[in-house]
């Protein structure tokens, strides 16, 4: 179907896994466009099942899929969607993966090990994927692990003006709980006008992960408020020791931010009784009721991934999302 001036139409479609449909509804209603209906099951074996119940012959298809545990059934569920639409004659299939699947492992840190971030970015290039849409990566080099654009976007800002809503940030000290970390930090203290930052020094041991041993806290903290920032938590075991650490070095207060909640196992008992005023997440991953308790705060990420998507698809700048900082 062609307009008038001979040009071809434009048709966005928004196809959801079935992984975190609340986020894909609320990226819809944003967009003022509906959930492209589909059929999704599972086979007795456990296989995938996926077709779409309506032609999306030449359109600018945007897959949209969270990745919580089980993560390796999501993932492949994501990608069948993404090979049916290829089959199917879409015109541009974008990925939209608000939370990056098995960005840890970006790196060889002994031999004999993969790197699995890359096969990912492999994985969908080859199923049919022109652009992946990703929000707080582990490491931004995983961005060079696709052929093809890769909008990063960022949930500093949303938590950043959450923690400048709701506390006086002339007392705040913005707390790495690594030294990797210390440029996310430095970013979030100029969000939030310029205050000082900290780190955790910590060690690591490569052969039990998810285990970490918190040693000194590097920087002011005595008698300020402490915003620990990091991109994901999972277990929850560094975010809970740097808040002991940092209460027992003075600290008036320590708050919790982070873009992913992942909250595997017992992360859920240690932020609850770690002695954090409140904990702030995104919902880039869904946080089922069971899992929250009454300091935790879930910010909706659906607003800036819907505001992407639309730039994507009438060719705009993305990079003006991040007011000039891509």
């Amino acid at each position: 179907m062609s307009q008038k001036s001979g040009t071809p139409k434009k048709n966005l479609m928004l196809f959801s896994g079935r992984a975190h449909p609340e986020l894909a509804e609320e990226v819809a209603k944003h967009l003022n466009v509906g959930l492209t209906p589909q059929s999704a099951y599972d086979f007795a074996n456990g296989e995938i099942f996926v077709r779409f119940d309506e032609s999306v012959r030449g359109c600018d298809a945007f897959v949209i899929q969270s990745h919580p545990a089980p993560l390796n059934n999501w993932l492949m569920e994501q990608l069948i969607m993404v090979d049916a639409l290829k089959r199917a004659s879409a015109k541009r299939i974008t990925v939209v993966l608000p939370f990056y699947p098995y960005s840890r492992q970006d790196k060889k840190h002994k031999g004999r090990e993969p790197i699995s971030a890359r096969l990912i970015a492999d994985l969908f290039k080859t199923a049919g994927a022109d652009r992946l849409m990703t929000v707080d990566l582990h490491t931004a080099q995983i961005q060079g692990f696709f052929d093809g654009p890769v909008d990063h976007m960022h949930g500093q800002r949303l938590l950043s003006s959450y923690i400048s809503e709701h506390y006086d940030t002339s007392n705040l000290t913005v707390v790495s709980p690594d030294a990797g970390r210390t440029k996310l930090a430095e970013k979030w203290a100029d969000d939030l006008g310029g205050c000082p930052i900290a780190f955790i020094h910590k060690t690591r041991d490569p052969l039990r992960p998810n285990e970490v041993v918190a040693n000194r806290v590097v920087g002011e903290v005595k008698g300020r408020l402490c915003i620990v920032i990091d991109d994901m938590v999972d277990t929850g075991g560094t975010i809970a020791k740097a808040v002991a650490q940092l209460l027992d070095e003075g600290a008036s207060g320590v708050v919790i931010a982070a873009t992913h909640g992942i909250l595997s196992g017992p992360a859920t008992e240690r932020l609850s009784s770690c002695g954090a005023q409140e904990v702030i997440f995104t919902n880039t991953l869904p946080i089922p009721d069971e899992k929250r308790f009454g300091t935790m705060t879930v910010l909706s990420i659906a607003p800036l991934l819907a505001r992407t998507i639309h730039e994507v698809f009438e060719d705009g700048s993305v990079t003006s999302l991040f007011d000039g900082n891509a």
